[in-house]
């Protein structure tokens, strides 16, 4: 996720990535997933009615990628 966050990103792409890299997702109240790898622990809010994620989400999802190791 290099550049400019964007608002175009499909939060079932965002979901696939992170499964892809190992992680747990656990649906939670509403549209709630938590995301865990590892030792690391992220909560978002799934989007709807739309399916792309927020430009404040994109931020979040690359934020926590940093945090577990995921280089760029």
């Amino acid at each position: 996720m290099r550049g400019e966050a964007g608002n175009n990103i499909r939060w079932a792409d965002v979901e696939s990535l992170f499964v892809g890299l190992g992680a747990v997702l656990d649906e939670g109240a509403g549209s709630r997933v938590t995301v865990t790898m590892g030792e690391h622990v992220a909560v978002f809010h799934r989007p709807h009615p739309q399916p792309t994620i927020r430009r404040g989400v994109a931020v979040a999802v690359r934020r926590f990628l940093n945090e577990v190791g995921v280089e760029q």
